[in-house]
């Protein structure tokens, strides 16, 4: 990954998104202090992609279905009812 300096990214603005399509993500720093990255559009809709979970993956996983404490049927409390 190539590191620009911001002054640098936006007076060879053409130049360092070419780059970013052909050679790969290009890091942006701002007084020596990495500040952002540029990425393709594919690159990034990938990166989505494996990010999250599918609503699928989600409901096949068993991992989260005890972590749910639901209180014993009946013994909640219940108000009165108003009488009018």
């Amino acid at each position: 990954m190539q590191t620009w300096p911001v002054q640098d990214a936006k007076s060879r603005f053409s130049e360092f998104l070419q780059a970013s399509l052909t050679v790969g993500p290009q890091l942006v720093t701002r007084r020596g202090i990495e500040a952002a990255v540029l990425v393709s559009a594919a690159q990034w809709r990938q990166l989505q992609a494996n990010s999250q979970p599918s609503l699928k993956q989600m409901l096949l996983d068993s991992a989260g279905q005890d972590d749910l404490a639901l209180p014993q049927r009946g013994s909640a409390k219940r108000r009165p009812p108003v009488i009018f």
